[in-house]
């Protein structure tokens, strides 16, 4: 008895712990479903759509090629060719071409600098998701959106 007792203390423990769990499972499903992004309801969103929650440009890097690395070891030597004197000749030079390639790199990278349209879209499950396009897609925030051929268009 006194173990059938004690059996159902314990269950009525777990039973009033669980219970504001569940409520708040209730309240944290709610919520969700009223999530707005920019102003539009993501449960009002069909399935596969989005809206645009930022949308900005970023300026990268662009590739070298190797001509600017060649141009500034050639630049870099002959500068710490005339610098040096009797056995730090060689040594500056060396150190010349080495530092005149990497500066020569990274000056064609700069030179190459292209602009990127970043575009991140929130989902109606809350998802969100960054596109990166070469063009201006003309998108801003608050834009419902789809995804076609992996990118967000306007909805029409």
């Amino acid at each position: 008895m006194k173990r059938m007792l004690s059996a159902i203390a314990c269950s009525v423990s777990l039973i009033a712990l669980a219970a504001p769990a569940m409520a708040a499972d209730t309240a944290k499903t709610q919520a969700d479903q009223d999530k707005t992004v920019a102003g539009v309801k993501l449960s009002s969103l069909c399935d596969g759509c989005g809206v645009v929650s930022n949308a900005h440009t970023e300026t990268r890097k662009g590739k070298a090629s190797g001509v600017g690395a060649v141009g500034g070891a050639v630049a870099g030597g002959v500068v710490g060719h005339q610098l040096g004197g009797g056995s730090g000749k060689t040594a500056l030079t060396v150190l010349g071409a080495v530092g005149g390639g990497l500066a020569g790199n990274e000056v064609e990278k700069n030179m190459k600098k292209y602009t990127v349209w970043v575009t991140t879209v929130t989902f109606k499950d809350g998802t969100k998701k960054r596109y990166e396009a070469k063009a201006n897609p003309d998108l801003k925030s608050g834009d419902l959106v789809k995804i076609d051929n992996g990118h967000p268009v306007k909805k029409v």
